[in-house]
């Protein structure tokens, strides 16, 4: 998959997208002997929580509290030991103090809730509304300090829209060019063909990215081989990661 002892770096929005969208690869990456980490930009703050025990975290900053635990929990399963918030060092320009990329929110914009776009909730801390050269120097600044060979993120779609996944892409893309790295991204799911893209196979890490999900109780529910979203939406565990290399 990638030349041995490759340094691979994976930015995602929030808690749990790190294992629904690339656990597979996650998994397969850490067995494989590269040195992986993952860089979280926002803490979820604003995420809808399932029905049940943990319905009464919801917008409250305890629930801050408990994704960051669910996140370090489902990192462990998968046997991912580095990680870091975006805005928090080493993930901060030099020069600047540390600083909270926020969750910025989100609506569907469709019937079945499968594609999401601007909530109207963005806050002045929030991702969505970030200078975008700002934190694309502090990806960068881990980029450098992990001695990072290859940066993995979404695509310009961001897998179904979510404002934050969109500017992961955004950041991911002036960071790779500051650094010097190559950006491999995530195809969403919506595109059927993009040119040179490559499916990774990975069915076998299944259970331990079913226990890796396991971790995120507050925002989806483990079904079998599926997931239950806050929503009801049920969704398999993904096991193929289709992967493009983005334009230098």
């Amino acid at each position: 998959m990638l030349p041995a002892g490759s340094r691979v770096v994976f930015l995602h929005a929030h808690p749990d997208d790190e294992t629904l969208a690339t656990g597979v690869l996650l998994a397969a990456l850490v067995d494989d002997g590269h040195a992986v980490a993952v860089v979280t930009a926002t803490r979820g703050e604003l995420g809808d929580v399932v029905p049940g025990p943990l319905a009464r975290l919801a917008g409250t900053p305890a629930l801050v509290e408990h994704r960051v635990g669910e996140l370090a929990g489902a990192l462990a399963e998968l046997g991912v030991r580095d990680h870091c918030f975006l805005g928090t060092p080493p993930a901060r320009a030099a020069g600047l103090a540390p600083r909270r990329y926020t969750d910025s929110g989100m609506r569907w914009l469709d019937e079945d809730e499968t594609v999401a776009g601007p909530g109207g909730q963005a806050g002045p801390d929030s991702l969505a509304l970030a200078d975008a050269g700002e934190a694309a120097a502090d990806l960068a600044a881990f980029l450098g300090s992990f001695g990072t060979d290859v940066l993995v993120s979404y695509d310009e779609l961001g897998g179904y829209g979510h404002p934050d996944h969109v500017a992961c892409h955004h950041v991911a893309v002036a960071a790779a060019a500051l650094a010097g790295v190559p950006l491999v991204e995530v195809v969403s799911e919506p595109r059927t063909s993009v040119e040179g893209a490559q499916a990774f196979a990975l069915e076998r890490y299944l259970p331990r990215v079913r226990d890796a999900l396991a971790h995120h109780a507050s925002q989806l529910r483990v079904d079998g081989d599926e997931v239950v979203h806050v929503g009801g939406q049920r969704q398999p565990i993904l096991t193929t990661v289709r992967l493009s290399r983005a334009e230098a």
